[in-house]
């Protein structure tokens, strides 16, 4: 069973800068609906931690590894500047954001110019005729959230 929700929660009992990748959904069973946190990326939480202290989260219940690249020893560092766009999508979307692990080719490089998104950079692709942004995380993958080709521009 996942834990994700609890290791962020004791990350932050413990003062440790963290991310969790969720976003709220409404679930409908037969009788109710619900809001839900969904993980987005599942077994993995964000952490911004020095050297000292990445040994205090790896020792916490739950937490098994670091991400690390093929080849390399010592954890893998996001870019801030695609860890901010990631988090504003999350936090600005008003569509379901999904996460590909899959290496998008690479594409015109776009702004959102309407829309709760408006400002965020990314890459777009084309998927089945739709028109969709992707923010590259290089290490991981990409977050996609579909748009209408009308609130982006190139640049």
């Amino acid at each position: 069973m996942h834990h994700e929700k609890k290791v962020r929660d004791h990350l932050t009992s413990l003062n440790i800068d963290n991310f969790l990748p969720v976003q709220t959904e409404i679930r409908q069973w037969s009788d109710r609906k619900k809001k839900i946190e969904r993980v987005l990326i599942p077994m993995m939480i964000f952490v911004y931690v020095d050297t000292e202290e990445q040994q205090r989260v790896i020792r916490l219940p739950s937490v098994i590894r670091y991400l690390v690249l093929r080849g390399e020893h010592k954890p893998t560092e996001i870019p801030t500047s695609q860890m901010n766009s990631f988090m504003f999508m999350l936090d600005n979307s008003e569509n379901q954001v999904n996460f590909s692990s899959n290496n998008l080719q690479p594409g015109e490089n776009i702004r959102v110019i309407k829309g709760s998104l408006t400002g965020l950079e990314g890459e777009l692709i084309y998927v089945e005729g739709k028109s969709k942004i992707a923010i590259r995380i290089e290490q991981l993958g990409c977050a996609v959230v579909e748009l209408k080709a009308s609130t982006v521009e190139k640049i």
